[in-house]
């Protein structure tokens, strides 16, 4: 057992500044992989206003949010390494996240984010996951925060509605 598997497994490590390496060639390319088939780009890609995906920004923040019914509007989080994303957390907040929906701040994510699947990665690639997403290129680039339900949010956001009894 390796003190990576050790770290995300437990996720009780506060930080853990060797314990993942993102120039580890092969873990990285299997945390793009798996980035790519859990559709991470989907919500956390900015698009341009015709819709299209602007694939240079990387995971920096989805531009489009979703406004739930009973909880609000939400915008999805930059995941890159800058400090308007993830720069500021450790690895193991970020496994917590991805696998439990709770943030480093005790927020728990909008139920759009589908952590209650992602909590099922096994530890091998989870860890590559997140070695992958600190891989990435740092882009500045806030995104609105989360507008109460009832209260105006700015567009664009996708309507969750739900039919009626």
């Amino acid at each position: 057992m390796t003190l990576r598997f050790l770290v995300v497994a437990t996720l009780s490590l506060a930080t853990a500044p060797a314990a993942l390496h993102a120039d580890d060639t092969d873990l990285v390319a299997r945390g793009a992989y798996l980035a790519r088939i859990m559709d991470c780009a989907g919500c956390h890609m900015p698009r341009a206003p015709d819709g299209m995906p602007l694939v240079e920004k990387g995971l920096a923040g989805g531009t489009v949010g979703f406004e739930l019914p009973g909880l609000g509007t939400f915008w999805p989080p930059n995941l890159t390494p800058d400090k308007t994303g993830l720069g500021d957390w450790s690895e193991a907040e970020i496994a917590t996240a991805i696998t439990t929906g709770v943030l480093p701040d005790g927020r728990v994510l909008a139920p759009v984010m589908p952590w209650a699947s992602y909590a099922a990665l096994n530890a091998d690639d989870l860890a590559a996951l997140v070695a992958w997403l600190r891989a990435q290129p740092p882009v500045a680039n806030p995104v609105p925060e989360p507008v109460a339900a009832g209260a105006p949010a700015p567009a664009p956001f996708y309507r969750v509605t739900m039919p009626a009894p």
